[in-house]
């Protein structure tokens, strides 16, 4: 019989040791619920906080915070998204105007070459035309034309009517023209030929 008492004794003691522990792990709350007896032993209990029934643990209300939480969240990651999005909408905006003043000076450039080389066309076909009529005249007259010109018509004149010659399978009027102008004029012309072929 006294085992047994013994025994009991034992599994209560280990039982009152268990639920402390438990306690102080925070997995139950015994010093609450067994205040009066830690009173009786001259311990102070834990007492619960007398409270309205809107400061109760409502579960309800324990839901809701938690989905404003997470709804709290999805607006921050939305509003960062939103932010990055802005950022490279403006990057974005940034290389199109940035194409679009490139894309400007190219047919700027576009537009300038073609305008050069229509009047290189122009030129050519005044200098093939002019070259054409000096061919016609007398050697003289024509020595006298050239002569007048500036340097650069002069050149393009002599340079088209040796093209014209070399097209025409024919020889070259030009040295017989450089032969009749004045010795100076005509080395001029020739040294000028001669560095801008």
């Amino acid at each position: 019989m006294g085992k047994t008492v013994f025994l009991l004794l034992l599994i209560i003691a280990v039982a009152a040791g268990g639920l402390l522990w438990f306690d102080y792990l925070g997995i139950v709350d015994i010093k609450t619920s067994a205040a009066p007896v830690y009173r009786f032993f001259g311990l102070q209990g834990r007492t619960q906080n007398e409270g309205t029934e809107d400061e109760l643990l409502n579960l309800d209300a324990e839901r809701l915070a938690v989905r404003l939480e997470a709804l709290d969240l999805r607006s921050l990651e939305m509003d960062k998204e939103r932010q990055d999005i802005e950022k490279n909408r403006l990057e974005l905006d940034r290389i199109a105007a940035e194409l679009e003043t490139r894309q400007k000076g190219l047919d700027e450039r576009e537009q300038s070459i073609t305008t050069n080389l229509r009047i290189a066309e122009v030129k050519d076909k005044n200098a093939d035309q002019f070259a054409r009529y000096l061919n016609g005249m007398p050697p003289q007259s024509a020595v006298a034309i050239i002569t007048a010109m500036d340097d650069q018509a002069a050149i393009d004149v002599l340079r088209k009517t040796e093209e014209i010659a070399k097209a025409e399978g024919t020889s070259s009027i030009v040295p017989f023209w450089l032969s009749l102008m004045p010795a100076e004029r005509a080395a001029d012309l020739q040294r000028k030929m001669a560095e801008r072929p």
